[in-house]
């Protein structure tokens, strides 16, 4: 029996207040001395800290970055040329290729093209060809494999967001991240197992079920960290030491544990048991990550994160790194604003100021520090946008439509194969005729990549046998490294 619990065997909760402080005052050095017994060992019963679990097979990555770009990048102006689209600039889809092409969204066809403002050039020995939007991560298109084939049917962007962080638009499943927490544990003892990195945005408001824990149980959750100003109450109070903490947390965990015994299955209560625990353990360490004056003034330098654009992607994606180096296994970081439907050139030079450089200096510093072959980078948004304009505007005015028939997203780092694209739409960039993708074949990939097996990694919810990709995905076999 634990030593608090044989000083409060049974807490009757109909006791006067004199009783209450009497019974109290026996535990509070019972606790003392329990916390310095426990000093030096991971707080909690084996039921409630879950540790690294073994992969499936060997895995080619340890951790995950998913850079999200909510809003929609175009993908004709960033990571898919069409030439033809160039030409036919303020005209009307012709009917030849709505003939041939089957699968274009009928609200484009009696849209004019618009021909992407930016040019692009190859790049790299695979000669890759990126958009003038972004000179700093095209130097890293060896690293990168490029899927320009993904497409689903959802032209929203919250359930948009939804598919592609959990692999369904209802927002009622657990995040990816929630599936590989919950999947390997986090080898990271005084951080959490998952992190999203939010900031102050425009566009789309975040959807929470793209860091939530679904039907898995609360433990596995993100956490919700601000970039600029950390995790809120995290820091120790004045005039509290580690032991006063410990104290009072063990007796908080001592009452909630009886309340939990009278519970059925409650996550919820079973997880802010946890985060007491863990919110002590971040008190000790958290501070130290997040405090970037200790990274050399090159280092800072290369992320922008003292120039305005950059400053606040800058610090998100430092800071990713920072985690990684905790152990933190899924971090998601969020840029917002990429819904142009006006205005689409001084959008996307705005938003790819903003992240360009941080996205490319993390890639550096992976790499430099011999980090990216075992983190796997990942790139896109809920969409990408429509070959067509919207509306009436002209000139410089002109923005894009939602194209969840076909967009781009690219992986780097963690076992995959860089220097090459997979996939193709067709000439104007509508849907995919070539190797089309889903966001479960994604996610399928994602997983493999850590050693997980989707069809081995199982939950049970309402007499299902439910799996991370919903029904299945295809693991895009060729974006991997062999052997």
């Amino acid at each position: 029996m634990p030593l608090i619990e044989s000083f409060f065997p049974v807490f009757d909760m109909s006791m006067n207040r004199r009783a209450l402080f009497h019974t109290a005052g026996l535990g509070i050095g019972a606790m003392a001395l329990n916390c310095l017994l426990k000093q030096d060992q991971v707080w909690g019963s084996p039921s409630s800290v879950k540790n690294t679990q073994m992969p499936h097979f060997k895995p080619t990555a340890k951790s995950v970055i998913f850079l999200f770009m909510s809003g929609g990048p175009g993908h004709v102006d960033t990571w898919d040329p069409k030439p033809r689209l160039s030409k036919m600039d303020g005209e009307y889809v012709p009917a030849s290729i709505v003939a041939n092409v089957p699968n274009i969204p009928r609200s484009g066809v009696h849209s004019k093209l618009m021909a992407s403002p930016f040019r692009f050039n190859r790049h790299g020995q695979s000669g890759i060809e990126v958009s003038d939007l972004m000179p700093h991560t095209a130097r890293h298109v060896d690293d990168i494999c490029v899927f320009r084939s993904l497409n689903h049917r959802i032209p929203v962007h919250g359930p948009g967001e939804c598919i592609t962080l959990t692999g369904s638009g209802l927002g009622d499943r657990p995040s990816m991240g929630a599936w590989v927490t919950y999947g390997l544990g986090s080898p990271a003892q005084n951080l959490p197992g998952f992190v999203m990195l939010s900031s102050n945005e425009n566009g789309p408001a975040p959807q929470r079920p793209g860091w939530a824990s679904g039907f898995l149980p609360a433990r596995y959750q993100g956490t919700v960290l601000d970039a600029q100003q950390g995790i809120p109450y995290s820091e120790m109070p004045q005039l509290y030491s580690e032991i006063d903490r410990r104290q009072q947390l063990e007796f908080i965990h001592w009452m909630n544990q009886q309340h939990l015994e009278q519970q059925a299955q409650n996550s919820e209560l079973q997880a802010r048991i946890e985060s007491y625990e863990l919110g002590f353990r971040m008190q000790m360490e958290a501070p130290d990550v997040l405090d970037l004056s200790s990274e050399s003034a090159e280092t800072q330098q290369n992320y922008g994160i003292h120039e305005k654009a950059t400053a606040a992607f800058g610090r998100q994606c430092l800071l990713a790194r920072r985690l990684v180096e905790q152990g933190v296994r899924f971090i998601q970081l969020r840029n917002g604003g990429w819904d142009a439907h006006g205005s689409l050139k001084s959008n996307h030079i705005a938003r790819c100021k903003a992240t360009d450089q941080p996205v490319a200096a993390l890639l550096d510093d992976l790499k430099q520090r011999g980090m990216l072959d075992d983190t796997l980078v990942v790139w896109g948004g809920e969409f990408g946008r429509t070959p067509t304009t919207e509306g009436t505007r002209t000139g410089d005015a002109r923005g894009r439509d939602h194209s969840p028939a076909g967009y781009t997203m690219w992986l780097a780092g963690g076992g995959i194969e860089g220097g090459q694209v997979i996939g193709a739409t067709d000439e104007l960039g509508f849907v995919p005729v070539e190797r089309p993708l889903s966001p479960h074949d994604l996610h399928a990939t994602i997983l493999h990549t850590l050693g997980i097996d989707q069809h081995q990694l199982i939950y049970p919810h309402n007499n299902r046998q439910e799996i991370p990709t919903v029904l299945g995905g295809e693991v895009i076999q060729e974006a991997l490294k062999s052997g």
